[in-house]
């Protein structure tokens, strides 16, 4: 596998020439990431914490950390398949961890610390992890469902030591740096993302050792635009997919060097000074880390190092975009893609942005606009968005749904994989996103199913029904939007609104919280029965457009 691919200054000729290579046989971590390591003096990561503690890494030394956290693993007993829960923020034992799981053959499962034990003991029963390395932070809430959790025999805890875990740092101390790595198949399991759906808890994605790792070298070489001298930063939490789109395989794919700031919370001002203090050249961020950006006088800043900036999980303003490019001489370029995807479309350096629009397909996909009998449409005519499976799969889909094949058929009809997003394609090929076509909830970068939140709230005695809608927002894109039938006996009230709110942030991650809630009689509904979700979201679309405009 050659080092890194060649900047894209042609998209037309790169999309054309573009074909995936995937061999039998092939482990990232010694494939790649090994070989960016054969130079001892090779940067791999500057890591800095909200005091500017400051810490350097290269690829020779997070490959042997790698190793020996491999052999600790492994002295555990986790084998070759076993799933390995990684639940740490932005700490290099996150990298060395997914390395590790990688380079011995685990599947790696990640998540982030906002998850309730309620939700950590679901997704251990459902994907059946036999390890878990975690920080303080998600230390006690894995306390309090061990017992629940019988496939759970290895929990190591990173930050020192803590009763019933093993510490990382003493393990690790006495490891050796000597592991031979597995010699995974293409197709074998080989990372489990948790995404949320319409309907029921969310469901398991399941990568494989070619899929995002050989997959997201077009994201990191196309869309990112990063070669082996840049500097890359991307803000995606440790517990989402974009974190190893843009903070793993990306970039490291392309043998650049990662800048990790360590903090609980985005802060604009802090953000700010670190692009005008270190060299970054590449920067990725959710549309709203962007939106707040612009908030902030940008003209006390200087980007010397900045060339390159990119967008992704919900379509960016174009006012944003034109804000950023006035302080700073960059065009943010929008991208798009899944939990289920590497970068599908993008507009990607070489072709002309038109603001507002996805961009064009990425390079090794074909993605086009369909009708409900799986036929392209006409440009201009709204329909699903899809990705050409047949005759050639291409590399960067997910495999499967874990443990669920009727709804990863249902992905698929005919030679198209469906995304669920509905869109438009013009006539000059770009593509424009117009929305879900399922009731998730895209906020501030999030996904955020509907029925998570009915279920918290339904737990509360004050509610008898809900139904849970994205209401549009101008800096979060979207907003979890609740509408409530009371029980009988309790009233609508300011107190009740917040009782209910924190009520939900206690019995679910806390991102998924309303931030609006309404008091109604009754909720509208199909003759079945359903609540028509679709027609709360249409009328908060029409209520906020209203306001807007007047």
């Amino acid at each position: 596998m050659s080092k890194a691919l060649a900047r894209m200054t042609d998209y037309n000729s790169t999309y054309q020439n573009f074909k995936w290579e995937v061999p039998e046989k092939f482990n990232w971590t010694r494939d790649v990431f090994d070989v960016w390591a054969e130079d001892p003096e090779k940067l791999a990561m500057i890591w800095v914490d909200d005091n500017d503690n400051e810490k350097r890494y290269t690829y020779a030394e997070l490959s042997r950390l790698s190793k020996r956290l491999a052999n600790v693993l492994q002295s555990q007993g986790v084998k070759k398949g076993d799933r390995v829960f990684i639940l740490l923020p932005r700490l290099v034992e996150w990298w060395v961890s997914k390395l590790a799981c990688l380079r011995m053959g685990a599947v790696f499962v990640p998540g982030t610390a906002q998850l309730t034990a309620k939700d950590l003991q679901y997704r251990f029963e459902t994907a059946q992890g036999v390890a878990v390395l975690s920080d303080v932070v998600n230390a006690p809430k894995l306390e309090q469902i061990k017992e629940n959790c019988p496939t759970l025999k290895t929990m190591i805890f990173v930050g020192g030591e803590r009763d019933g875990w093993l510490s990382y740092e003493t393990e690790m101390a006495t490891a050796s740096d000597e592991f031979e790595t597995a010699d995974t198949a293409s197709d074998e399991n080989a990372i489990m993302f948790f995404t949320s759906g319409t309907t029921g808890m969310p469901k398991i994605t399941v990568h494989t050792h070619a899929s995002y790792p050989m997959g997201h070298r077009v994201t990191g070489a196309y869309w990112l635009d990063i070669q082996p001298d840049d500097l890359h930063w991307n803000m995606s939490d440790t517990g989402w997919a974009k974190a190893s789109w843009s903070s793993f395989f990306g970039p490291w794919n392309q043998g650049a060097a990662l800048f990790v700031h360590h903090s609980p919370r985005f802060d604009a001002k802090k953000t700010l000074e670190l692009l005008s203090k270190y060299p970054i050249t590449t920067y990725c961020g959710a549309p709203t880390n962007y939106r707040v950006l612009v908030l902030e006088d940008l003209s006390q800043y200087k980007f010397t190092t900045l060339r390159h900036c990119v967008a992704a999980g919900e379509p960016l303003n174009p006012e944003v975009i034109e804000v950023w490019r006035k302080a700073t001489g960059v065009t943010i370029r929008d991208g798009y893609g899944q939990t289920e995807s590497c970068v599908l479309v993008a507009n990607f350096p070489g072709q002309p942005v038109k603001e507002g629009s996805m961009g064009k397909p990425a390079p090794g996909f074909y993605v086009s606009i369909i009708d409900n009998d799986g036929n392209e449409v006409e440009p201009g005519v709204e329909g699903d968005i899809a990705v050409r499976v047949k005759p050639e799969r291409p590399v960067g889909l997910f495999k499967e749904y874990f443990g669920e094949p009727e709804r990863t058929a249902g992905c698929f009809k005919g030679d198209w994989y469906i995304t669920g997003d509905r869109g438009i394609k013009d006539e000059d090929g770009y593509l424009w996103f117009v929305g879900r076509a399922d009731d998730v909830i895209i906020s501030s970068g999030y996904r955020i199913g509907p029925f998570e939140v009915e279920s918290a709230l339904i737990e509360h005695e004050a509610v008898a029904e809900s139904a849970v809608v994205a209401s549009p927002d101008e800096l979060r894109g979207e907003i979890v939007k609740a509408f409530v039938v009371l029980a009988p006996g309790f009233s609508p009230s300011d107190e009740l609104v917040k009782e209910l709110q924190d009520f939900v942030k206690n019995n679910t991650a806390p991102y998924k919280y309303p931030r609006e809630i309404e008091f109604v009689e009754s909720l509208p509904k199909t003759v079945s029965g359903k609540i028509r979700r679709i027609e709360l979201r249409e009328l908060e679309r029409q209520r906020k457009q209203k306001t807007k405009s007047s």
